[in-house]
């Protein structure tokens, strides 16, 4: 089943976002927004077995969703602020990204920083989502740089 979410700016606009639920999620609810105000949506884990995570180990973690994002945005996928503090799990290549033109399972790679071994277990929120605009960029090659203050200053620059 395809889906649609329109997503609304502070400023009324949206954007629409084909959503499928594959078959083994149809169960579980899409994302969604918590508050009013929340900047992105909770994924959930659709697994059939709970998944343990050791102390350093990566577990790769289906979503059960694709999308069709139109050109010129993208999805970025976050950890999830209570998951991180608590247990030490966080998004390995954070923050994910999920391309306008990607269109098979999304899928959230996940690291256990913690000391204990974290169980995934099936609806668990695992990760968030956040839609952000995307600007593709030019190049126009010169021989120097404008100048700045700063100008070379690096890692520490500032004395901290």
């Amino acid at each position: 089943m395809i889906e649609s979410l329109s997503i609304r700016s502070p400023e009324g606009l949206s954007v629409v976002v084909q959503i499928k639920r594959l078959p083994h999620a149809v169960d579980l609810p899409l994302p969604h927004y918590i508050t009013r105000q929340s900047a992105g949506m909770d994924l959930a884990a659709a697994i059939q077995h709970d998944i343990l995570l050791h102390p350093g180990e990566i577990g790769l973690v289906p979503t059960g969703l694709a999308v069709a994002l139109p050109h010129g945005y993208e999805f970025q996928i976050r950890p999830r602020s209570g998951l991180a503090i608590k247990h030490g799990l966080t998004v390995v290549n954070s923050p994910g990204t999920i391309d306008a033109d990607y269109r098979g399972e999304i899928k959230v790679g996940l690291i256990n920083h913690g000391p204990e071994t974290v169980t995934i277990q099936r609806e668990q929120r695992i990760a968030q989502m956040i839609l952000a605009r995307v600007w593709q960029a030019s190049w126009q090659e010169v021989d120097s740089l404008p100048t700045t203050a700063r100008g070379e200053g690096g890692f520490g620059h500032s004395g901290v």
